[in-house]
C-alpha cells in the first residue's frame, strides 16, 4: 500500500514537503507525531492525527507516538489564544499510561514486527537538558526573524491573544524542532506528521536537523477536522467526545457518530476508519439510493465504537439506541449500566422519591399521581392503563394498583415510566 495515496483518497493529505512521497516509496520509514498529554484520555479531535499513524504502519513504515510531557509542561501558541495550565510529572507519567492504552488499540505495539509502534515522551530527553545546552546546541542555529514568521507566531504577536505571546511559548518551536532533531539522530526518524495548525513547528524541526548537517527530515499534515458547516468537529453542548468510557459513555460516544450530517457522514468514514476504497464506495451508492436508511452514519458509527471500545460495547449501544425509540425490551433494558441509562434518558423528565416509599411497596397509582406526579389525576391514569397505553420499565402496566417495591429498582435505584408511545420519564429513588 503507499502511504501518500491511502492519505489522499481519504482526503487526509493536507501538505508535505518535496521529496516526501518519493522517501515513502524508496524505503521503510519511520515518523512521528506528537499528542499532547494534558489529560488522561485522547479525545477524537486527536483520531486523525492516531488514524495517520495507523494507516502508516499498515503502509508497513514504523509509526511513533510522542507524548510531549516536556512541551506539555509549557503550551504550544499553535491555534491557541492563551496559554495552557502547566503540568507535574506525577500526572504527566499517568496521563502518558492511560494515553498507551488507548494507543495500543489503533496500532501494534507488541508484535516482533519491525516496523512495531513505538511511545516515546520527551520529557525523558529534555529533563537532564540545561537552559545553557538548549541555547547552544539548538538556539544558535533557528534565528529570530524565522522563528517570527511563523503563522501560529505572527497572529498572537499582532494581537489576536489578550495577553500576548509568553517568551515560554515562543521556544515552543524550537523545543519540538529539536524533538524531531533527538528522534532523527537516536531512531532514524525522517518524517514528522501533524495536523496543518502544525506545519510551522513542524518545519522549523526539519530546518534544524538540515542546518545541524543531520539527516533526511520530512513534513507531512492532515487538514484540521471540521463539519459540513463550518462547525468545530468533536465538541458537543458537553464538551469534548472522549476516548475514554469514564468521560463519554460508549452510547454517547456511538449517538455522536450516528448522528452526524450526510456530507460529514460520507467525509469522517474515510478518515476515522480502516475500510478500503471499494468498500467505502459502496455505502456511498448506497446512501445516495436511500438517505434515509443512514447507511453511511450506522457503519461509521459501528466501526469507530468497535475500534475505540469494542464488539460487546457497539452491541449494547445499539440496543441502548433501540430502547429510547420505542423496539427496546425489558431485558435490553435491565442489563444497562446506570452511565447507559442516564445517557440514554439524558434530557427526560426526572422525579425523586425516598427509599422509604417503596420499602413495603406502594400501588402504581399512589406512586405516579402523589410521589412522583407522572400524571395530573388518578382517573387520567386509570383511563390511560385500561388502554394499554402505560409501561413500567418497558412492561405493560396492567393494573393501576399493582404494588412495585424495590424488587421493581433497574440498577437498584431507578424506575423508567412510559406513557404513549413517545414520553418516558425517570423515577430516582434515594
Amino acid at each position: 500500500m503507499n502511504f501518500v495515496e491511502e492519505l489522499r483518497w481519504r482526503g487526509m493529505l493536507h501538505d508535505m514537503m518535496p521529496g516526501t512521497e518519493e522517501l515513502l516509496a524508496k524505503e521503510q520509514v519511520t515518523a512521528y507525531l506528537g499528542i499532547d498529554p494534558t489529560a488522561d484520555s485522547l479525545h477524537i479531535g486527536h483520531l486523525c492525527g492516531v488514524m495517520m499513524l495507523r494507516h502508516l504502519q499498515r503502509c508497513g513504515h514504523k509509526p511513533l507516538a510522542l507524548v510531549g510531557g516536556a512541551t506539555g509542561m509549557i503550551g504550544d501558541p499553535s491555534g491557541k489564544s492563551a496559554e495552557r495550565n502547566l503540568l507535574d510529572e506525577e500526572t504527566l507519567r499517568h496521563n502518558q499510561a492511560c494515553i498507551k492504552q488507548q494507543l495500543a488499540k489503533f496500532l501494534d505495539f507488541e508484535s516482533d514486527a519491525p516496523n512495531r509502534a513505538e511511545l516515546v515522551n520527551n520529557y525523558d530527553w529534555m529533563k537532564e537538558f540545561t537552559f545553557l545546552d538548549f541555547v547552544r546546541q539548538v538556539g544558535k542555529h533557528i534565528t529570530v526573524n524565522y522563528m517570527m514568521a511563523k503563522d501560529s507566531v505572527k497572529k498572537r504577536l499582532n494581537g489576536e491573544a489578550r495577553d500576548g505571546l509568553s517568551f515560554t511559548e515562543f521556544t515552543y518551536q524550537l523545543l519540538q524542532a529539536y524533538d524531531f532533531q533527538y528522534l532523527n539522530q537516536t531512531k532514524g526518524c525522517k518524517l514528522q506528521m501533524g495536523g496543518s495548525d502544525q506545519w510551522g513547528n513542524i518545519t522549523t524541526g526539519t530546518e534544524l536537523i538540515r542546518r545541524t548537517g543531520g539527516g533526511e527530515a520530512y513534513a507531512l499534515t492532515c487538514p484540521l477536522i471540521t463539519k459540513a458547516d463550518g462547525g468545530k468537529f468533536g465538541k458537543t453542548e458537553s464538551g469534548n467526545v472522549w476516548l475514554d468510557a469514564r468521560y463519554t459513555s460508549p452510547y454517547k460516544f456511538y449517538q455522536f457518530w450516528l448522528n452526524v450530517s450526510d456530507a460529514d457522514a460520507a467525509r469522517y468514514i474515510k478518515i476515522f476508519t480502516s475500510l478500503s476504497k471499494e468498500e467505502i464506495d459502496a455505502l456511498l451508492t448506497e446512501h445516495e439510493a436511500a438517505p434515509h436508511l443512514r447507511v453511511l452514519q450506522k457503519r461509521l458509527a459501528k466501526e469507530v465504537t468497535i475500534m475505540v471500545h469494542s464488539q460487546e460495547e457497539y452491541h449494547l449501544a445499539v440496543e441502548a439506541s433501540g430502547i429510547l425509540f420505542g423496539s427496546g425490551t425489558s431485558e435490553m433494558l435491565k442489563k444497562l449500566d446506570e452511565a447507559t441509562l442516564l445517557s440514554v434518558f439524558e434530557g427526560v423528565p426526572q422525579y425523586e422519591v425516598s427509599r422509604e416509599v417503596l420499602a413495603a411497596g406502594i400501588k402504581a397509582i399512589d406512586l405516579l399521581t402523589e410521589q412522583a406526579p407522572v400524571f395530573a389525576s388518578k382517573g387520567e391514569m386509570r383511563k390511560l392503563v385500561q388502554g394499554g397505553g402505560v409501561s413500567l420499565n418497558k412492561e405493560k402496566l396492567e393494573a393501576p394498583d399493582r404494588l412495585i417495591t424495590p424488587d421493581d429498582l433497574l440498577n437498584d435505584r431507578y424506575l423508567l415510566v412510559q406513557r404513549g408511545k413517545k414520553n418516558y420519564y425517570l423515577v430516582r429513588v434515594n
